[in-house]
């Protein structure tokens, strides 16, 4: 490693960048690591060169269209030697090579907070890092931060690092980021502070591992105990404990172990490196690994310990702990096997204090003691709760036992409902695709041609011919003879998330690239705000380059939802004759789809720049989920509906409309098909195991 020291990983004076920085997740903990400590000097978002992140008012933090931008237009005493990469996993690749290539003099360390990279594109990295002599710690780190100096990296110590981080004698290194500050808030009910917090990440792939993180915290000299957080998979603990045997480590280490209860589970802990590789990485392996190190079983609150020489030995090399409550004490035990002062007087408490209970029928069958009565909700928590009870939304029941109510339909013996509106007069008044609307969103149209739209979509569901995989199941299903409802399930069972299913991929990303755009009127072509040629040159190039990256580390790479189509693919230009007649429509009628519009250009500017051979077409599950997106836009701004419903309505859609269309398979079949020609003649089919006879 090119650090001597944990310092020399973040300390005071050192420079920061941080790449994507006005996504939601990066923007967001920038603007408070910057309130914390001030060491961010820019960021970089493709297409978002000259926008500001305000931090305070009248204070920002500058943001350029990359990496090689903020180099040359940011004064040379403010270039970083730092780097935080938020990037999505497919362009991370692509940015750390920039940073490397354009930084290589200047950069130190970098912190990969992304997760999911792939074990490939990792390793491509880390020999970039290597040569070019930068530290890299991740991938799916939280970050790091420097108690003492007063800085972080990432989002370690939440929203308040001040809180859980004061200054003190224990090193808290862990896999998990958000257990970092659960520990170091642990640790203040015994007095004890901490010089640094590090999320090592948990990839499956990790850069700086564990035995890294141990020699460089043993150098430094504030810090007396290692506190550490391991859950299961790699071997990264088993290269720690070799290091410390041969090295004969002098710091006293207390670790807790996670994952044995889930162990018999067969669950994974979250975290792609959780992933158990074999008996020595479950976390039983881990615990008598490290229980064989220490020479002492797990630390036991309510064993009377003698402190015998034998015990301060064991002491010295540390003890483990069964569960995390025990860790005040467990790290106390070892502050006295060292004859060592606390560092302050204790502070909080580890009794609970739950904000809210309600343990309704169950409250009156439990003893006593296990009632927990309602605590007191801390800041900045209480102030926000009591604005939520204020506002409408938080006078509305969001959960309730369902079983016997709805919000979507009711009957009370006399007359049925949907969502307060009499089906009978709906039957008079209302056509099927605006009733639909209302089933799925609570509310009529608020535009006639809404329901006319919505009608096109669920003809163009209808059938996409014999071939498809929904109509063979409705085929295979009269062949087997089954009845008519039974043809629409086998079709239904038929339709996924590659076939039919699509519409929900471009609904998310449909959100993502207008999320933050302050679109109010998805029907307005001039609505403020948004400038359509801009987010389509954007999302093109950003394609273009992620491909090209991808293409380069011989890696895969995700490609946009609903462009092409397996039948309409074979001209220059291609066009989905389904989405043409509701896109004719829209034409027609003078009226507008910003979410269609961006999607049409979208495919044009790929072929124009270089991106795509073909003009591909917009298939018809795009079409359907801008058709659904654009009706259930305002209820998404007033937060009306969740993005959960947002997100399937496009499969719902389709489903009703192919369910409608099996039907027609079905019943064509039933009349016209021979019983079982569904079947594949043996004559034809392969067997690919040879014959075995039964052992004796």
């Amino acid at each position: 490693m090119r650090a001597a020291q944990l310092s020399d990983l973040l300390q005071k004076g050192d420079r920061v960048a941080v790449s994507n920085i006005t996504g939601r997740e990066s923007g967001k903990v920038s603007i408070i690591s910057q309130r914390y400590c001030g060491n961010i000097v820019g960021g970089w978002a493709l297409g978002k060169g000259g926008q500001t992140i305000e931090f305070e008012p009248g204070k920002s933090i500058p943001v350029f269209a990359t990496f090689g931008d903020l180099l040359k237009q940011l004064p040379k005493k403010h270039h970083p030697n730092k780097v935080i990469v938020y990037s999505p996993p497919d362009a991370v690749y692509g940015e750390i090579k920039e940073v490397i290539s354009f930084g290589k003099k200047r950069i130190e360390t970098i912190f990969i907070i992304t997760e999911h990279v792939s074990i490939e594109v990792t390793a491509k990295i880390a020999n970039l890092a290597r040569e070019a002599g930068i530290d890299i710690i991740g991938g799916n780190t939280l970050g790091m931060i420097n108690t003492y100096d007063g800085v972080r990296v990432g989002a370690v110590g939440g929203d308040t690092p001040g809180e859980s981080f004061r200054k003190g004698s224990a090193a808290v290194i862990s896999n998990s980021g958000n257990m970092v500050t659960t520990m170091a808030t642990y640790l203040l009910s015994a007095g004890i502070g901490t010089t640094f917090g590090i999320s090592t990440g948990k990839d499956v792939l990790i850069l700086t591992p564990m035995k890294d993180f141990l020699a460089l915290a043993e150098k430094d000299k504030r810090t007396k105990v290692i506190v550490l957080y391991i859950e299961p998979g790699g071997g990264y603990e088993k290269e720690a404990v070799e290091m410390m045997r041969r090295e004969k480590f002098s710091k006293p280490v207390v670790v807790y172990v996670a994952g044995k209860i889930l162990e018999s589970q067969n669950v994974s802990l979250g975290h792609a490196g959780a992933v158990v590789e074999g008996l020595v990485a479950s976390a039983s392996a881990k615990m008598k690994l490290l229980d064989d190190y220490f020479g002492a079983d797990c630390f036991d609150p309510q064993r009377r310990y003698e402190m015998t020489t034998k015990l301060r030995d064991s002491l010295r090399r540390g003890i483990r702990i069964q569960t995390l409550h025990h860790l005040p004490q467990a790290v106390s035990f070892v502050f006295r096997a060292h004859d060592w002062e606390r560092d302050f007087s204790p502070t909080g408490t580890l009794t609970l204090n739950p904000w809210f209970v309600n343990l309704g029928e169950l409250g009156k069958k439990l003893p006593v003691p296990l009632i927990l009565n309602p605590g007191t909700i801390i800041e900045p928590y209480a102030a926000q709760f009591a604005q939520l009870a204020e506002s409408k939304l938080g006078k509305l029941v969001t959960q309730r036992n369902m079983r016997n109510a709805s919000y979507a339909s009711g009957n009370d013996g006399q007359a049925t409902t949907l969502y307060g509106y009499s089906v009978a007069e709906l039957m008079k008044r209302s056509t099927f695709a605006e009733a639909l609307i209302l089933q799925w969103l609570g509310e009529l149209p608020s535009y006639p041609f809404e329901a006319r739209l919505v009608e096109m979509c669920l003809l163009a569901s209808l059938s996409n011919g014999p071939g498809t995989i929904s109509a063979q199941g409705a085929k295979l299903s009269a062949s087997a003879g089954n009845q008519p409802h039974t043809g629409m399930i086998a079709a239904l069972a038929c339709v996924g998330q590659v076939h039919g299913g699509n519409g929900k991929e471009a609904i998310e990303y449909l959100l993502k690239v207008f999320g933050q755009t302050g679109l109010e009127d998805p029907y307005d072509p001039k609505t403020p705000g948004v400038d359509l040629d801009t987010l389509v040159s954007q999302e093109a190039s950003a394609f273009k380059n992620q491909k090209a990256v991808a293409q380069e580390s011989g890696t895969s790479y995700a490609k946009i939802p609903c462009l092409g189509h397996p039948v309409f693919k074979d001209k220059d230009v291609n066009y989905d004759p389904r989405e043409e007649a509701l896109y004719g429509y829209l034409q027609e009628q003078s009226l507008f789809n910003v979410f269609l519009e961006f999607y049409r250009r979208l495919a044009v500017t790929l072929k124009r720049i270089g991106a795509t051979s073909k003009v591909l077409a917009v298939n018809v599950d795009a079409a359907i989920a801008c058709v659904w997106l654009g009706i259930c836009w305002k209820f998404l701004k007033e937060k009306r509906i969740t993005l959960q419903r947002a997100t399937d309505l496009p499969l719902v859609a389709f489903a009703l409309g192919r369910a409608a269309g099996a039907a027609g398979e079905f019943l064509d079949h039933e009349d016209h098909g021979t019983d079982m020609d569904m079947r594949v003649p043996t004559s034809e089919c392969e067997i690919l195991t040879k014959p075995r006879d039964l052992p004796a």
